[in-house]
Order: C-alpha cells, then sequence, then structure tokens
C-alpha cells in the first residue's frame, strides 16, 4: 500500500492534469456533462475526508514543538501572504464575486499536497505535516475576517450564514471527525490500521475525480466565466512568483534551518483550493464562476509546483 501511495503521490500533478484534459475531452463530446454538478458535493466531502486522514490531528500539540517554524509559518500565511493579496486584488476585476473567489483561494494554505511538494523539494517536510492542523484551524477561523476586511459590504451581501455554515458542517467539519474517529480507530487496532491504510491510497485518486467532475460539469456552462477566468491569471501568475520568495523571506527572517526554510516557502506559495471550494460553492449564484475562477488557480499552481520544486531544492546551497 505504502509504495502504492509514494507512487501516486509523485506523479499527482500529471494524474491531475490527465483528470483535466480527460474532463475537457468528455464535456466537450458531450454537453450533458453539467449534470455532474450533483456529484461536486459529495466527492468533494469524500476527498475531504481522506486527505484530512493524512493530516496527523492527534497530533496536534507537536507543532507547538518547533515554535520557530510554527511562527514562520503562520506569520507568512496570515500576515504576509493576506498583504501580498490585498497588493494584487486590483488587478483583479472589480466585480465582487470574482474577487471573492480570488480571496477564498488565495488566502487559504494548502494543508495536503502541500507536504509531498515539500518533500520533493528537499524542505522539512515533517515539520510541514505537523504543522497542517494548526494552518487548517487557522484559516477557518481568520478567512472570514480577511473577506470582510478586504471585500467589507460586498462579503457580507455574497456569503450568506446559513448555507455557508451548511457547507462547513457537513463537507469540512463532519469529513474531519470521521477522519479524526479513523485516525483513533487506526491507533488502537489492527482493522483499523489496514482500513487506514488502504484509505491513505485515496486522497491523489479523489482529488483528481474532485478535478474532472468540476471541470466536466463547469465547462458546458462556463458562459461569462471564461473571461472572468483569463482574467485573473495574471494575479495567479504574479502570486506564484512572489509567495515564495515572501515565505522564503520571512523564513530566514526568523533565522530557519535552510531545510525548515524551503518548507515555509512552500506553504506561502501552496493554497487550498480544493478544501475551500465546498464553501465558495454555498455562496448564492456561485456557478459557474467561482469553480471557474478556484480551479484556474489549481492549474497555474500545478505548473508552478513544477518550478517550485526544483528551484526551491537550490535555495540555500546543499542543506
Amino acid at each position: 500500500m505504502q509504495a502504492l501511495r509514494d507512487k501516486l503521490e509523485h506523479r499527482q500533478i500529471a494524474i491531475y492534469f490527465g483528470a483535466v484534459t480527460l474532463a475537457l475531452i468528455v464535456a466537450g463530446a458531450m454537453p450533458a456533462t453539467s449534470s455532474l454538478a450533483p456529484v461536486i458535493n459529495p466527492a468533494l466531502a469524500f476527498m475531504l475526508f481522506v486527505t484530512f486522514l493524512q493530516v496527523p490531528l492527534a497530533q496536534l500539540g507537536r507543532a507547538f514543538t518547533h515554535l520557530r517554524f510554527l511562527a514562520a509559518l503562520l506569520v507568512t500565511n496570515f500576515l504576509v501572504i493576506p498583504l501580498l493579496v490585498a497588493c494584487l486584488l486590483p488587478l483583479a476585476p472589480a466585480d465582487p464575486l470574482i474577487r471573492l473567489g480570488v480571496l477564498l483561494v488565495l488566502l487559504a494554505p494548502c494543508i495536503d499536497y502541500v507536504v509531498t511538494f515539500s518533500h520533493l523539494g528537499r524542505a522539512d517536510a515533517r515539520a510541514m505535516l505537523a504543522a497542517t492542523p494548526v494552518l487548517l484551524v487557522a484559516q477557518m477561523v481568520l478567512l472570514p475576517v480577511y473577506l470582510r476586511i478586504l471585500l467589507g459590504d460586498a462579503a457580507a451581501s455574497l456569503i450568506q450564514p446559513a448555507p455557508f455554515i451548511d457547507a462547513f458542517v457537513w463537507l469540512i467539519a463532519a469529513p474531519l471527525v470521521l477522519a479524526g474517529a479513523v485516525q483513533y480507530w487506526a491507533a488502537r487496532t489492527r482493522a483499523g490500521a489496514q482500513a487506514a491504510a488502504v484509505l491513505g491510497v485515496l486522497p491523489v485518486p479523489a482529488t483528481a475525480l474532485v478535478l474532472f467532475v468540476v471541470v466536466a460539469s463547469v465547462l458546458p456552462q462556463l458562459g461569462q466565466a471564461r473571461a472572468a477566468a483569463l482574467a485573473v491569471i495574471p494575479v495567479y501568475i504574479a502570486f506564484a512568483v512572489l509567495a515564495p520568495l515572501a515565505g522564503w523571506f520571512v523564513a530566514r527572517l526568523f533565522r530557519l534551518a535552510v531545510p525548515a526554510a524551503r518548507a515555509v516557502a512552500f506553504s506561502g506559495a501552496t493554497r487550498n483550493s480544493l478544501v475551500i471550494l465546498p464553501l465558495a460553492l454555498a455562496v448564492p449564484g456561485a456557478l459557474p464562476l467561482l469553480p471557474a475562477i478556484i480551479v484556474t488557480q489549481t492549474l497555474v499552481e500545478l505548473i508552478a509546483e513544477l518550478v517550485y520544486v526544483r528551484a526551491t531544492a537550490r535555495l540555500g546551497g546543499g542543506e
């Protein structure tokens, strides 16, 4: 199981692009794929469950044994990156819904495949893994605050509390609690450990499934979303260039060792796009605009990760 999991993780970028390409082909040949929209939430819930299962929820305290690393990570993701996003936001179209999509995806740090990419880029992947529960909790608490600051009353009119809370409970909190229960079971029984091992193979296939379903269901009804998605690409490219540099700079200010500094750079650049997708879908009138904007960032980021893995490994020399 572990060998299969490693192969999937090391080939995940190719798998994700393959899923998107297949979705484009299928949607082009069969416009009825728009009927896949009701499948998005169940697919997301399953993806989030198997993703959260890889986050060491029971080891939350471990993150606090590396205080300087954790401090650099939090300063990067919840102070420097929001400032960077605020500076880039004027480059996006003025439509509040478009800007909401940009903010949702760029303000939320990744908690899953950033660990794999950190490992490939010779960063401190273990410290990154230990800190992922803190990043998850912090972004869920702070995201509404940043949306209010950066969008003002526009955010209040776009985000209705009831569907937003419903999406959070059923598509984020419920998978998170279930993942914690499975981790508890796996730590105490052989059957639980075997079940967790099997489920541990599924994050990459589940993410590929979500990408396929989202792209295949959104593409036939893209319409004006196509222009909006193209319009935000310069914002995402600028972010992809500047965010890792900001993370590296903060890490060096905190005098972190080179592998830990690389991890902070990866975290600053890698966003939580598919994890916040259910929150975006809870916004009235989200389809097809918000999924298109969010998936566009995912595609830009996956290309950027190929550069990060090679460039970040060279930062700081041979450490």
